[in-house]
């Protein structure tokens, strides 16, 4: 599902999630985020209050829009997550945020998403194209 491409964008474009709850869309940008060898994102959460309301009230439904600023290149990704406050990703995020910070934040825990869908965004023929 995730090809090189996509994968190439989401390890060094920007990424914002967006997630819905009783009608109303949020959308929030996030540094703090990867993928893992098994193609699941993941992002730690530093300020991701209303993102995780929504992801409980909408049973871990979740968009994301990973781009390239300058190429114009992106993907959005649709897909499910699940949210953890403990293990290695949650630790490795942790020291992440608290040096970025100089210790003032810190991770909370972490979004581990499951693509389900990925839809190329990039303009051109291949837009709306799902691969």
């Amino acid at each position: 599902m995730l090809n090189e491409s996509v994968i190439k964008v989401l390890k060094n474009g920007m990424w914002d999630l967006a997630t819905c709850a009783e009608g109303e869309p949020n959308v929030v940008p996030v540094a703090f985020k990867d993928v893992t060898e098994d193609g699941k994102l993941v992002v730690g959460d530093v300020f991701l209050e209303t993102t995780l309301k929504n992801i409980k009230a909408n049973d871990g439904k979740i968009a994301i829009s990973a781009y390239d600023a300058k190429t114009l290149e992106g993907y959005q990704i649709k897909g499910k997550a699940e949210y953890v406050t403990e293990g290695e990703l949650v630790n490795t995020f942790k020291a992440m945020v608290e040096k970025m910070f100089n210790g003032a934040a810190t991770a909370k825990g972490a979004l581990i998403i499951s693509p389900e869908k990925v839809i190329v965004t990039t303009p051109g023929a291949d837009n709306k194209k799902e691969i």
